[in-house]
């Protein structure tokens, strides 16, 4: 959606209220993509005057217990969302329909703030394995090294050259249909 100066939505909206012209017109006339924008510009100018036009400059955070009286206000009197929005003197509307979604899909915790960005780093040291300490533990670390590297080798043999590795290590087949019963 494009955002517009409050110069540009002041004089749309005093066309609309001084003129003959209405939203669809208007919204032709200023090649907006639909009228619902100007809509809400005027129900915003009417309650909160040019206020009401001005973009926020900084975020509003509301409260859990503020979020749950708007919601309990609208199921309670059947307002929608442009109403309830009004009469809490909130300017964004859609601000109400995503707190409905979060506390049908989390309830009350839905609606508390979530810490945004990435997390910090922590001051912890990172979990190492810890270095064997006896003979016995060391000659399993070496051992488990040599079968790694073993394995790594066969494979990149492998991959070098399928054909010639299964030819090499191939293994002799053994049918069990061939064996008759001694019973």
């Amino acid at each position: 959606m494009a955002k517009y100066s409050s110069e540009f939505k002041w004089q749309v909206v005093q066309e609309y209220l001084n003129g003959p012209l209405g939203y669809k017109l208007l919204a032709k006339k200023y090649n907006m993509p639909s009228p619902a924008p100007l809509r809400q510009w005027v129900r915003a100018f009417q309650e909160f005057g040019m206020d009401g036009l001005e973009r926020k400059r900084k975020k509003t955070v509301y409260s859990v217990q503020f979020k749950m009286d708007a919601l309990h206000f609208m199921r309670q009197t059947g307002s929608s969302y442009a109403e309830t929005a009004i009469a809490f003197g909130m300017n964004n509307p859609t601000l109400l329909a995503n707190w409905v979604r979060a506390f049908q899909e989390g309830g009350i915790e839905g609606l508390k703030p979530k810490p945004k960005g990435r997390p910090s780093m922590s001051k912890k040291p990172t979990n190492r394995p810890k270095k064997p300490s006896t003979r016995e533990e060391l000659e399993r670390e070496n051992e488990l090294l040599r079968l790694e590297n073993a394995y790594l080798k066969k494979l990149r043999a492998f991959r070098k050259n399928p054909d010639a590795f299964l030819e090499k290590h191939k293994q002799p087949w053994h049918s069990d249909s061939n064996k008759k019963d001694s019973n």
